[in-house]
Parts: C-alpha cells; sequence; structure tokens
C-alpha cells in the first residue's frame, strides 16, 4: 500500500516535529493522526501555504519551550515517595506504573501527561530511580521516584477466602 503525505500540526514521537512533512501509512494517518489534530492532508496547496506559516510555528514552539523550561524548573526537585510491599530481595509485588507517578505528581499540584513520563519499564525494585519527563520535544524534566518497603513483613497478604 503507498505512504500518504502528511503536515504534522503537533511534535508525533518517533515521526516528525510540528510543520515537518511525513510519509506514513494511510491508516495510521486515517485512524489517527488527522482524527486527534496531529496531522492534516499535505496537498500541493498546503504545502505551499505552509512555507508561510513556518515562521508562525516557530514563534509558537519557542514560546511553548519557554513556557516548558519554566515547569521543568518547577519540577525539577521533586522526589515522589511510594510505599510498598517489598519481597526479600528487594523486588516489588506488582510495580509502580507511569499512571502512579502521573497520579502522585497530581496530588502535588503538578498535572502532566502521563504520556510525557519516559518510563521504559514499570519500576519493580525497592530503591531511589530517576524518571525523565518529556515536556517539549528539547526539555527534559527528571524526578525522583523513591521506593520503599512498607512496614511489615515484606509478605504479600493472602486473605483466607483467595488461599485455597
Amino acid at each position: 500500500m503507498a505512504a500518504v503525505r502528511i503536515i504534522l500540526r503537533e511534535d508525533v514521537t518517533n515521526l516528525g516535529n510540528a510543520g515537518e512533512v511525513v510519509s506514513v501509512k494511510p491508516g495510521y494517518a486515517r485512524n489517527f493522526l488527522i482524527p486527534q489534530g496531529l496531522a492534516i492532508h499535505a496537498t500541493e496547496g498546503r504545502i505551499q501555504e505552509l512555507g508561510h506559516h513556518q515562521r508562525l510555528i516557530e514563534e509558537r514552539v519557542h514560546k511553548e519551550r519557554g513556557d516548558k523550561e519554566r515547569e521543568r524548573d518547577r519540577i525539577q526537585g521533586v522526589t515522589l515517595e511510594v510505599t510498598t510491599q517489598v519481597g526479600e530481595e528487594g523486588k516489588l509485588f506488582g510495580s509502580v506504573t507511569v499512571v502512579q507517578i502521573a497520579e502522585l505528581l497530581a496530588e502535588k499540584g503538578i498535572e502532566v501527561d502521563r504520556r510525557r513520563i519516559e518510563l521504559g519499564q514499570p519500576i519493580k525494585e525497592a530503591g531511589e530511580h530517576r524518571v525523565p519527563i518529556r515536556l517539549h520535544r528539547d526539555v527534559i524534566a527528571e524526578i525522583r521516584v523513591v521506593v520503599a518497603a512498607a512496614t511489615g513483613t515484606g509478605r504479600p497478604v493472602i486473605s483466607p477466602h483467595t488461599a485455597r
């Protein structure tokens, strides 16, 4: 199937930045990028028009970057503490995920889209972890997540109803 050319209206991870003309599979454009408002079809007229709007896009990205840098300075020093059940070798019963990190940040008054938190794999060990948050294509904040063992035996609680 032939690729479709589109113009990105916003930065899309692993695809391109706002204002770029890229080629993607038709289904990806039709079912995701265009309905989400992330891209528009790249017709000849729109490509010529893009040249005129490039300066406006650059100004918007520059302003956005400044805002995100201020937000990074506010987020950079944040430490999140998670207390959970931990096994004998420091392994968690379960894991700390991006959703939990986003909720903990929200409790501290910091709203971050969970898709911006770049946690490769869920945290499965106790200790201190550094978690990057991509606020903008060029702005990355790093927070500390401290995972501590809950007081108690460190063993999972088994309900008499579940043990058979």
